[in-house]
Protein backbone atom coordinates (compact mmCIF):
# COMPACT_ATOMS: atom_id res chain seq x y z
CA UNK A 1 0.00 0.00 0.00
CA UNK A 2 0.82 3.42 -0.98
CA UNK A 3 2.29 5.59 2.50
CA UNK A 4 0.18 8.39 0.93
CA UNK A 5 -3.46 6.41 1.79
CA UNK A 6 -2.06 4.68 4.90
CA UNK A 7 -1.66 7.95 6.01
CA UNK A 8 -4.75 9.02 4.79
CA UNK A 9 -6.06 5.85 6.62
CA UNK A 10 -4.91 6.44 9.54
CA UNK A 11 -5.61 10.43 9.98
CA UNK A 12 -9.35 9.73 8.84
CA UNK A 13 -9.80 7.36 11.65
CA UNK A 14 -8.13 9.58 14.04
CA UNK A 15 -10.44 12.21 13.19
CA UNK A 16 -13.61 10.18 13.23
CA UNK A 17 -12.66 9.40 16.53
CA UNK A 18 -11.89 12.70 18.05
CA UNK A 19 -15.60 14.43 16.63
CA UNK A 20 -17.01 11.81 18.48
CA UNK A 21 -15.00 11.78 21.43
CA UNK A 22 -15.08 15.86 21.52
CA UNK A 23 -18.84 15.92 20.99
CA UNK A 24 -19.51 13.48 24.29
CA UNK A 25 -16.83 15.20 26.09
CA UNK A 26 -18.57 18.57 25.58
CA UNK A 27 -22.48 17.20 25.79
CA UNK A 28 -22.12 16.04 29.28
CA UNK A 29 -19.92 19.22 30.42
CA UNK A 30 -22.49 21.46 29.03
CA UNK A 31 -24.79 19.70 30.53
CA UNK A 32 -23.39 19.60 33.60
CA UNK A 33 -22.81 23.61 33.61
CA UNK A 34 -26.65 24.14 32.92
CA UNK A 35 -27.70 21.53 35.83
CA UNK A 36 -25.46 23.30 38.65
CA UNK A 37 -26.30 26.66 39.23
CA UNK A 38 -23.08 26.70 41.79
CA UNK A 39 -20.48 25.85 39.45
CA UNK A 40 -17.89 28.11 38.41
CA UNK A 41 -18.54 28.33 34.63
CA UNK A 42 -15.39 30.67 34.18
CA UNK A 43 -12.98 28.32 35.81
CA UNK A 44 -14.88 25.24 34.30
CA UNK A 45 -14.64 26.19 30.91
CA UNK A 46 -10.70 26.80 31.26
CA UNK A 47 -10.51 23.47 32.32
CA UNK A 48 -12.11 22.04 29.31
CA UNK A 49 -10.26 23.90 27.09
CA UNK A 50 -7.13 22.93 28.41
CA UNK A 51 -8.16 19.04 28.72
CA UNK A 52 -8.73 19.55 24.75
CA UNK A 53 -5.23 20.81 24.51
CA UNK A 54 -6.95 24.40 22.84
CA UNK A 55 -4.58 26.94 24.13
CA UNK A 56 -6.36 29.56 25.29
CA UNK A 57 -5.37 32.64 27.61
CA UNK A 58 -6.28 32.43 31.43
CA UNK A 59 -7.17 35.88 32.08
CA UNK A 60 -10.16 36.33 29.70
CA UNK A 61 -13.32 35.14 30.26
CA UNK A 62 -15.14 32.48 29.04
CA UNK A 63 -18.75 31.28 28.58
CA UNK A 64 -20.34 27.90 27.60
CA UNK A 65 -21.04 30.00 24.29
CA UNK A 66 -17.24 30.12 24.27
CA UNK A 67 -16.22 27.04 24.47
CA UNK A 68 -19.13 25.58 21.96
CA UNK A 69 -17.64 27.94 19.29
CA UNK A 70 -14.80 27.00 19.73
CA UNK A 71 -14.87 23.43 20.43
CA UNK A 72 -17.72 22.85 18.13
CA UNK A 73 -18.28 24.86 14.89
CA UNK A 74 -15.28 26.26 14.41
CA UNK A 75 -13.41 25.30 11.49
CA UNK A 76 -10.00 26.69 11.76
CA UNK A 77 -9.73 25.17 15.38
CA UNK A 78 -7.55 21.98 15.38
CA UNK A 79 -9.37 20.90 18.67
CA UNK A 80 -12.76 21.28 17.31
CA UNK A 81 -15.79 18.47 15.80
CA UNK A 82 -16.05 20.93 12.90
CA UNK A 83 -11.94 21.10 12.09
CA UNK A 84 -12.32 17.20 12.40
CA UNK A 85 -14.95 16.33 9.97
CA UNK A 86 -13.45 18.44 7.48
CA UNK A 87 -10.08 17.17 8.36
CA UNK A 88 -11.49 13.44 7.70
CA UNK A 89 -12.98 13.71 4.51
CA UNK A 90 -10.10 16.02 3.46
CA UNK A 91 -7.94 12.43 4.06
CA UNK A 92 -10.87 10.76 2.21
CA UNK A 93 -10.48 12.60 -1.04
CA UNK A 94 -6.42 11.99 -0.95
CA UNK A 95 -7.24 7.97 -0.56
CA UNK A 96 -10.48 8.44 -2.97
CA UNK A 97 -8.90 5.17 -4.67
CA UNK A 98 -8.97 3.06 -1.98
CA UNK A 99 -12.09 4.87 0.55
CA UNK A 100 -15.18 3.25 -0.26
CA UNK A 101 -18.16 5.18 -1.97
CA UNK A 102 -20.57 4.86 0.81
CA UNK A 103 -17.93 6.02 3.42
CA UNK A 104 -16.69 8.84 1.31
CA UNK A 105 -20.37 10.05 1.33
CA UNK A 106 -20.97 9.99 4.75
CA UNK A 107 -17.92 12.13 5.12
CA UNK A 108 -18.80 14.48 2.60
CA UNK A 109 -22.61 14.86 3.66
CA UNK A 110 -21.56 14.88 6.54
CA UNK A 111 -18.81 17.88 6.43
CA UNK A 112 -21.48 19.69 4.21
CA UNK A 113 -24.51 19.64 6.68
CA UNK A 114 -21.90 20.61 9.67
CA UNK A 115 -23.95 24.25 10.79
CA UNK A 116 -21.65 26.99 11.40
CA UNK A 117 -23.50 27.86 14.65
CA UNK A 118 -26.08 25.98 17.26
CA UNK A 119 -28.55 27.81 18.77
CA UNK A 120 -28.83 26.87 23.19
CA UNK A 121 -31.67 25.11 22.87
CA UNK A 122 -30.16 22.78 19.50
CA UNK A 123 -27.24 22.02 21.39
CA UNK A 124 -27.98 18.12 22.63
CA UNK A 125 -29.51 17.65 19.15
CA UNK A 126 -26.22 18.65 17.43
CA UNK A 127 -23.96 16.35 19.57
CA UNK A 128 -26.11 13.35 18.88
CA UNK A 129 -25.97 13.85 15.48
CA UNK A 130 -22.33 14.20 15.25
CA UNK A 131 -22.16 10.84 17.40
CA UNK A 132 -24.40 9.38 15.28
CA UNK A 133 -22.69 10.48 12.18
CA UNK A 134 -19.38 8.96 13.71
CA UNK A 135 -20.75 5.83 14.42
CA UNK A 136 -21.99 5.31 10.56
CA UNK A 137 -18.72 6.14 9.37
CA UNK A 138 -17.19 3.43 11.35
CA UNK A 139 -20.17 1.34 10.86
CA UNK A 140 -19.43 1.48 7.47
CA UNK A 141 -15.72 0.88 7.32
CA UNK A 142 -16.44 -2.20 9.81
CA UNK A 143 -18.82 -4.17 7.79
CA UNK A 144 -17.49 -3.01 4.19
CA UNK A 145 -14.01 -3.11 4.61
CA UNK A 146 -11.73 -6.32 4.37
CA UNK A 147 -9.50 -6.85 7.14
CA UNK A 148 -6.03 -5.96 5.32
CA UNK A 149 -3.64 -3.22 6.11
CA UNK A 150 -6.52 -0.01 5.08
CA UNK A 151 -8.62 -1.44 7.57
CA UNK A 152 -5.79 -2.12 10.45
CA UNK A 153 -4.04 1.91 9.35
CA UNK A 154 -7.94 3.15 10.12
CA UNK A 155 -8.24 1.29 13.41
CA UNK A 156 -4.60 1.64 14.60
CA UNK A 157 -5.66 5.54 14.26
CA UNK A 158 -8.84 5.07 16.03
CA UNK A 159 -7.24 3.08 18.86
CA UNK A 160 -4.40 6.10 19.44
CA UNK A 161 -7.11 8.70 19.43
CA UNK A 162 -9.27 6.80 21.59
CA UNK A 163 -7.15 6.14 24.16
CA UNK A 164 -5.91 9.63 24.32
CA UNK A 165 -9.22 11.39 24.68
CA UNK A 166 -10.04 9.07 27.62
CA UNK A 167 -7.07 9.72 29.20
CA UNK A 168 -7.39 13.59 28.71
CA UNK A 169 -11.21 13.04 30.14
CA UNK A 170 -9.79 11.27 33.02
CA UNK A 171 -7.18 13.70 33.73
CA UNK A 172 -9.77 16.11 34.63
CA UNK A 173 -10.84 14.36 37.63
CA UNK A 174 -8.86 15.23 41.02
CA UNK A 175 -8.58 12.78 43.41
CA UNK A 176 -11.18 15.02 45.77
CA UNK A 177 -14.92 13.71 45.09
CA UNK A 178 -15.69 17.49 46.02
CA UNK A 179 -14.61 18.61 42.99
CA UNK A 180 -14.17 18.26 39.56
CA UNK A 181 -16.60 15.98 37.40
CA UNK A 182 -18.32 13.57 38.99
CA UNK A 183 -17.32 10.22 37.93
CA UNK A 184 -20.94 9.68 36.63
CA UNK A 185 -20.46 12.34 34.56
CA UNK A 186 -17.08 11.03 33.54
CA UNK A 187 -18.62 7.56 32.97
CA UNK A 188 -21.50 9.26 30.37
CA UNK A 189 -18.65 11.22 28.63
CA UNK A 190 -17.66 7.96 27.76
CA UNK A 191 -20.74 6.57 27.14
CA UNK A 192 -19.78 3.79 29.35
CA UNK A 193 -22.40 4.43 32.27
CA UNK A 194 -24.32 1.67 31.57
CA UNK A 195 -22.07 -0.66 30.71
CA UNK A 196 -20.68 0.07 33.92
CA UNK A 197 -23.80 -0.74 35.33
CA UNK A 198 -23.67 -3.89 34.27
CA UNK A 199 -20.53 -4.76 35.76
CA UNK A 200 -20.61 -3.47 39.07
CA UNK A 201 -23.86 -3.09 39.78
CA UNK A 202 -23.40 -0.37 42.02
CA UNK A 203 -22.97 3.39 42.33
CA UNK A 204 -19.50 4.20 40.57
CA UNK A 205 -17.13 5.02 42.94
CA UNK A 206 -13.95 6.10 42.50
CA UNK A 207 -11.78 3.14 42.36
CA UNK A 208 -14.08 1.12 40.25
CA UNK A 209 -15.22 3.91 38.11
CA UNK A 210 -10.94 4.01 37.28
CA UNK A 211 -10.43 0.45 36.88
CA UNK A 212 -13.35 0.22 34.52
CA UNK A 213 -12.47 3.02 32.29
CA UNK A 214 -8.65 2.09 32.52
CA UNK A 215 -7.74 -1.34 32.74
CA UNK A 216 -11.15 -3.22 31.46
CA UNK A 217 -10.38 -5.73 28.38
CA UNK A 218 -13.97 -5.71 27.50
CA UNK A 219 -15.45 -2.47 26.93
CA UNK A 220 -13.93 -0.70 23.66
CA UNK A 221 -13.38 2.92 24.85
CA UNK A 222 -11.50 2.14 28.10
CA UNK A 223 -7.70 2.86 27.38
CA UNK A 224 -6.56 -0.77 27.51
CA UNK A 225 -8.60 -1.98 25.30
CA UNK A 226 -7.94 0.70 22.77
CA UNK A 227 -4.19 -0.06 23.67
CA UNK A 228 -4.52 -4.06 22.83
CA UNK A 229 -6.47 -2.92 19.84
CA UNK A 230 -3.46 -0.72 18.71
CA UNK A 231 -1.11 -3.40 19.52
CA UNK A 232 -2.57 -6.03 17.46
CA UNK A 233 -2.71 -4.03 14.55
CA UNK A 234 0.89 -2.64 14.59
CA UNK A 235 1.95 -6.47 15.07
CA UNK A 236 -0.28 -7.30 11.75
CA UNK A 237 1.25 -4.62 10.21
CA UNK A 238 4.66 -5.34 10.74
CA UNK A 239 5.10 -9.01 12.03
CA UNK A 240 7.96 -9.79 14.23
CA UNK A 241 10.81 -11.48 12.57
CA UNK A 242 14.01 -10.90 14.85
CA UNK A 243 14.30 -13.30 18.07
CA UNK A 244 14.92 -10.81 21.09
CA UNK A 245 13.19 -8.18 21.88
CA UNK A 246 11.01 -5.36 19.82
CA UNK A 247 12.32 -3.75 17.04
CA UNK A 248 9.25 -1.89 16.34
CA UNK A 249 9.39 1.28 18.22
CA UNK A 250 5.43 2.05 18.23
CA UNK A 251 4.86 -1.31 19.31
CA UNK A 252 7.68 -0.53 22.16
CA UNK A 253 5.14 2.18 23.14
CA UNK A 254 2.26 0.53 23.51
CA UNK A 255 3.60 -2.39 25.10
CA UNK A 256 5.70 -0.01 27.95
CA UNK A 257 2.46 1.93 28.97
CA UNK A 258 0.35 -0.76 28.19
CA UNK A 259 2.64 -2.68 31.24
CA UNK A 260 2.52 0.24 33.23
CA UNK A 261 -1.24 0.39 33.52
CA UNK A 262 -1.45 -3.47 34.00
CA UNK A 263 1.59 -3.94 37.03
CA UNK A 264 0.42 -0.55 38.37
CA UNK A 265 -2.16 -0.94 41.44
CA UNK A 266 -5.26 0.69 40.51
CA UNK A 267 -4.54 2.99 44.08
CA UNK A 268 -1.32 4.28 43.14
CA UNK A 269 -2.50 5.11 39.94
CA UNK A 270 -5.39 7.23 42.13
CA UNK A 271 -2.72 8.57 43.79
CA UNK A 272 -1.36 10.66 41.30
CA UNK A 273 -4.12 10.07 38.58
CA UNK A 274 -3.11 13.70 36.18
CA UNK A 275 0.44 12.15 36.06
CA UNK A 276 -0.53 8.65 34.61
CA UNK A 277 -2.83 10.56 32.09
CA UNK A 278 -0.27 12.51 30.89
CA UNK A 279 1.91 9.49 30.64
CA UNK A 280 -1.02 7.84 28.72
CA UNK A 281 -1.13 11.45 26.47
CA UNK A 282 2.57 10.68 25.96
CA UNK A 283 2.84 7.62 24.82
CA UNK A 284 -0.07 8.43 22.40
CA UNK A 285 1.90 11.42 20.81
CA UNK A 286 5.08 9.34 20.50
CA UNK A 287 3.59 6.43 19.31
CA UNK A 288 1.57 8.20 16.21
CA UNK A 289 5.02 9.79 15.30
CA UNK A 290 6.63 6.49 15.54
CA UNK A 291 3.92 5.41 12.98
CA UNK A 292 4.32 8.37 11.04
CA UNK A 293 8.14 7.80 10.97
CA UNK A 294 8.21 4.00 9.77
CA UNK A 295 5.29 3.86 7.84
CA UNK A 296 4.44 7.26 6.20
CA UNK A 297 8.06 8.57 5.97
CA UNK A 298 8.86 12.27 4.67
CA UNK A 299 10.03 12.22 0.68
CA UNK A 300 13.72 13.07 0.62
CA UNK A 301 13.83 15.92 -2.41
CA UNK A 302 15.00 13.96 -5.75
CA UNK A 303 18.43 14.79 -7.05
CA UNK A 304 19.76 14.58 -10.15
CA UNK A 305 21.89 12.11 -11.14
CA UNK A 306 24.34 12.17 -14.34
CA UNK A 307 24.22 9.58 -17.10
CA UNK A 308 27.65 7.72 -17.06
CA UNK A 309 29.79 8.45 -20.17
Amino acid sequence: MLSRIAESLFWIGRYIERSDGTARILDVHLQLLLEDPWIDENSACHSLLSVMGSDHDDDVPLTREDVLRRLAVDRTHPSSIAYSITAARENARRAREIVSSELWECLNTTRTRMPRRVDADQVHSFFRWVRERSALAVGIVDSATSRDDAWRFFTLGRSIERADMTARLLATRSLTEASGPSWTTILRSCGAYEAYLRTYRGVPSATNAAEFLLLDRLFPRSIMFSIIEGLECVRELEPRTDRVGVSGQSQRLLGQIRSELEYTPITQILEDLPRHMDNVQRATLETSEAVRQRFFPTQAEPSWIGENA
